[in-house]
């Protein structure tokens, strides 16, 4: 869904960095034998989930003035352009949507330091004073999230920062929650979780856990 904003700041670079900068789903990627997949979630099962958490957003926050979405690529900003239609379909107004990339801020980039920079994209408007919340479609170590809040600061400063997510898989090395979470999904640390957005990937939307033993 188009995305309508007024004039914005936005900072891009090619051929720099490799394919996916969200490493939360890139380290559940890692090429291995091949393994049944378990579908968890389904096309209702995303939809719905994402409804709920849109209305957990506005309800914290009492509505939605003064909301602004940053989506993290590459998954995290359909998301967030998902969650912002829900949010103008019940309050009757527009949510600013942006992006932004962590890929210069991980604490990875010594040991793969040939990645492909996304788009960092904020609204005209800025980020003081807002409520900002980071959309990203899986929740795993929590050093992607570490990475967005320092890529944050450099921007401005929110009044506050929350965090939305599809998926909450655990297995925290840092001290990052969530404030809304789509789906708590136990799982261990030899599965990967693998998120499919029409968006992105084609083909209906899915989560699905593949590895491990269970």
């Amino acid at each position: 869904m188009a995305d309508t904003q007024p004039a914005s700041t936005s900072t891009s670079s090619t051929g720099i960095i490799d394919a996916e900068t969200n490493a939360e789903t890139n380290a559940e990627t890692d090429a291995g034998p091949a393994t049944p997949i378990r579908e968890v979630m389904g096309p209702g099962d995303v939809s719905r989930a994402l409804r709920r958490v849109a209305h957990e957003i506005l309800e914290r926050n009492k509505g939605a003035s003064d909301l602004l979405l940053l989506g993290i690529p590459s998954r995290g900003v359909p998301l967030a352009r998902r969650l912002a239609a829900v949010m103008a379909e019940v309050e009757g107004v527009h949510v600013p949507v942006g992006t932004l990339d962590v890929t210069m801020h991980r604490d990875d980039l010594r040991h793969q330091p040939v990645r492909t920079l996304a788009r960092t994209d904020i609204p005209g408007g800025g980020i003081d004073e807002t409520v900002v919340v980071l959309v990203d479609d899986v929740l795993y170590h929590g050093r992607t999230i570490r990475a967005a809040l320092e890529a944050l600061a450099e921007l401005g400063r929110p009044r506050a920062v929350r965090l939305a997510v599809l998926v909450d898989r655990g297995h925290r090395e840092l001290p990052i929650r969530a404030d809304y979470v789509g789906k708590n999904l136990p799982t261990a640390s030899t599965e990967r979780v693998q998120v499919r957005l029409t968006e992105v990937d084609g083909g209906d939307d899915s989560v699905a856990i593949s590895g491990g033993e269970r």
